[in-house]
């Protein structure tokens, strides 16, 4: 069976209010909402892959730099992600440990994937794959908040864990990278037109 695409019928939906706007006459405004309304965003894939490639160059040093500091009665050493849950694995903190690497470590990567999946599928024109990458695009972007609990964390325990000689907790040049593969990916999900995997050829 062959399916006639919006785009076939000059229709395309409104990314404000999702309304069906007839674009046929020209018309680039939702008639309901008066957002710009577009058929395709352009140059959607090539961004989104400029983003992705970003992420995974700055994640490289996101894992090589310290990511946090903490000092106790004047000593400490730098923490890199996987030394700070290796330290919270020896210090009995299991179930941190593992919410820190998961956070840390599965999400990233699994965003690389997902989104490398979703280019790929465009690209190459996977017909297969379609509905598949249209599920890992909704994932990715439910999930691509939550990879900044340890931004949120390190925040926290700067701006709390001020004792001086007692105790402190500095920033290191880690969190930053880290920060920025998990900003990069974030836009890389929403700079990705969906649309675009249906415009492979006509499902069957």
């Amino acid at each position: 069976m062959t399916i006639t695409t919006g785009l076939e019928k000059n229709m395309t939906s409104c990314p404000c209010c999702n309304g069906v706007v007839d674009i046929s006459g020209g018309n680039e405004h939702c008639p309901r909402c008066a957002s710009r309304v577009q058929s395709r965003s352009p140059k959607s894939l090539q961004r989104t892959t400029a983003l992705l490639f970003s992420a995974v160059v700055l994640y490289i040093p996101a894992n090589l730099y310290p990511i946090m500091t903490v000092r106790q009665f004047g000593s400490g050493d730098a923490q890199t992600i996987f030394s700070g849950v290796i330290h919270m694995i020896e210090s009995g903190f299991m179930g941190l440990a593992m919410v820190v690497f998961i956070a840390s470590v599965v999400v990233p990567v699994l965003k690389f994937l997902g989104i490398g999946f979703l280019i790929a599928t465009v690209h190459f024109r996977w017909a297969g794959s379609r509905l598949a990458a249209t599920r890992v695009h909704r994932i990715v972007e439910m999930v691509g908040r939550w990879s900044m609990i340890d931004i949120f964390t390190i925040a926290l325990l700067v701006a709390l864990v001020q004792l001086g000689f007692l105790a402190t907790v500095e920033a290191g040049v880690g969190a930053v990278y880290f920060g920025g593969v998990v900003v990069l990916t974030m836009l890389a999900s929403q700079t990705f037109d969906p649309r675009l995997l249906w415009d492979t050829e006509n499902s069957r």
